[in-house]
């Protein structure tokens, strides 16, 4: 019955430790999810609702150009300094993006903030991963109906941005940008948003994360 009881809480020990290396890995990512897989709560959809649906735990952009802007609890929707990534996948001629900075608007292109190209054979030369019409990426990347992961790392000044681990814009702003763009396309703080860029572009997007920075 000793020799029992040991090995029983031998095993427990084990468990617990397991369960607690497991648990501060995780607390240690820090990574946030923005998106439940099922609903758009949290989200505001801009100029075409309709755009914006939820298919199979994916975010499906379809239809006339309207932007969804995240206006969730994670720090008040408010992020200075963080990493932003999403699971993407394309299809044939499509076109999107990712917004940082941002805040909403009810009508047109967002005016506050950058935008992050989310493209890899529309007609548009500038392809997945640019900072766009500032550091512009000219290679196509990643192939469309596959999916990529695209992360947005802001840090100060620095924007870096990676394709599936590959570095592809790597930007420090100028101070003169914060007089130049004032209150607009420049770094400040702000939500972040998906793009829906036009009725003939569908895009999927899933694991939608932040991870908040110092």
């Amino acid at each position: 019955m000793k020799k029992f009881l040991n090995l029983w809480v031998l095993a427990f020990f084990i468990v617990s430790c397991t369960t607690a290396n497991k648990g501060s890995k995780d607390d240690k990512k820090g990574w946030i999810s923005l998106f439940d897989g099922s609903t758009l709560n949290g989200w505001r959809a801009a100029e075409n609702p309709s755009t914006f649906s939820v298919e199979n735990g994916s975010i499906v952009v379809h239809g006339p150009r309207a932007h969804l802007f995240y206006e969730g609890p994670v720090q008040n929707h408010e992020f200075k300094n963080f990493i932003f990534k999403a699971q993407v996948m394309t299809t044939p001629g499509s076109n999107s993006g990712m917004f940082i900075h941002t805040a909403y608007q009810e009508n047109g292109w967002p005016s506050k903030g950058y935008e992050i190209q989310v493209n890899n054979s529309h007609t548009d030369w500038r392809r997945t991963g640019s900072l766009y019409a500032v550091q512009d990426v000219k290679e196509q990347i990643v192939k469309d109906n596959e999916w990529y992961t695209e992360q947005i790392e802001v840090q100060g000044k620095r924007i870096t941005i990676k394709i599936n681990d590959r570095t592809v814009v790597d930007y420090t702003e100028p101070d003169s940008v914060a007089v130049k763009n004032a209150g607009g396309k420049m770094l400040s703080s702000g939500t972040v948003a998906l793009q829906g860029h036009d009725p003939d572009s569908k895009v999927y997007f899933k694991d939608v994360m932040i991870k908040p920075l110092p």
